[in-house]
């Protein structure tokens, strides 16, 4: 029997009007009456911010997947997105992705503490409660991009070609195939561009990316896994990326922080968390500076080769030892739990 295109027949009949080709398709996919187009987007997104989808198995959202722990809560979340969330007065746009965000992240449920409060127990039959506020790791991209934009680096601008950030010299000689052996790194704004634009070869993933678990898309993967190992935290205290952000923070907390030590870097700290540094922790920043300070006052030749990693210079007019010390103790910041946990 010929088979002619169509859609599942479980599903919303395709309406006559839409032609059957991947126009009709896409347009079929968002209308008003698919029930799942919205509601697998909204799962997919609560799971980016919560760690978990309001249906746990975000990868399988049929028949054989698990029930929606709150199914009201997505079907009106489901409709928010589909419709506009302030399209009842008039200035709402249908599908608005940052609109859906701002309403889950400004929710009083995202915003809750992730510590458990004495009031709180939870078992076996509540495995999915939203009595406290998520706690997770921050996927590669987003440690990254945080990285550059405190430190000023970020490149906001939208769109064109892949780029290709700082990768160890030699990596696609002694791994690549096909004849590809080079790695024409970028320059200029090209190593600072967000990284959605890195340039992604399955075959060789960027060291960075991979050590904070990230898909090698072979296939397609809806859920990251989260793993804590050594080597993040060496990643983060010696990946070139990482040391320049440092330096350019340096600068920004010298520049901006204030005019004493403490003033600094509780800016800094606070850059960072995004929370005021509490007292213990400012006296152990303060005598980590006064550390860093010393050492690059007796090593001045070590001060220069710090500050000559990456490619952006720092303000001429800065001491080479005071950058240096604050740069360590930014990079410090940046090692921070709470700089790559949200919570």
């Amino acid at each position: 029997e010929q088979v002619e295109r169509a859609v599942p027949a479980v599903l919303p009949p395709m309406p006559s009007d839409l032609p059957r080709n991947r126009l009709g398709f896409a347009r079929w996919l968002i209308n008003k009456e698919h029930p799942l187009t919205a509601r697998v987007t909204v799962n997919r997104f609560w799971q980016m911010l919560f760690g978990t989808g309001l249906v746990k198995t975000v990868e399988d959202f049929g028949s054989q997947g698990e029930l929606p722990s709150h199914p009201e809560l997505l079907d009106w979340l489901a409709v928010e997105f589909r419709d506009g969330a302030t399209e009842r007065r008039g200035d709402g746009a249908q599908w608005n992705l940052k609109q859906l965000l701002k309403t889950i992240v400004t929710s009083a449920t995202y915003q809750q503490s992730s510590q458990q409060s004495s009031g709180l127990t939870l078992n076996s039959e509540t495995p999915h409660s939203l009595a406290r506020g998520p706690r997770m790791r921050l996927s590669v991209d987003m440690i990254r991009d945080q990285a550059l934009f405190v430190s000023g680096l970020l490149v906001e601008k939208l769109g064109g070609p892949s780029v290709k950030p700082y990768q160890p010299e030699g990596l696609y000689k002694d791994m690549a195939f096909g004849g590809m052996t080079g790695y024409d790194q970028a320059k200029g704004e090209g190593l600072w561009r967000r990284s959605l634009y890195t340039y992604w070869k399955r075959t060789v993933l960027s060291p960075t990316m991979s050590v904070f678990d990230a898909s090698t898309r072979e296939f397609c993967t809806v859920k990251e896994t989260r793993t804590n190992t050594p080597l993040q935290s060496l990643n983060l205290m010696n990946d070139v990326t990482y040391i320049e952000a440092a330096r350019l923070l340096a600068e920004r907390m010298l520049v901006e922080g204030g005019d004493n030590d403490a003033a600094r870097l509780a800016w800094g700290f606070r850059v960072v968390t995004s929370r005021t540094a509490l007292a213990q922790e400012q006296q152990v920043l303060l005598r980590n500076l006064n550390k860093q300070r010393s050492y690059f006052a007796a090593h001045p030749d070590e001060a220069a080769k710090l500050l000559t990693v990456g490619e952006k210079r720092n303000r001429a007019d800065l001491s080479a030892n005071e950058l240096a010390a604050y740069a360590t103790v930014a990079s410090l910041l940046f090692n921070l739990d709470e700089a790559i946990t949200k919570q």
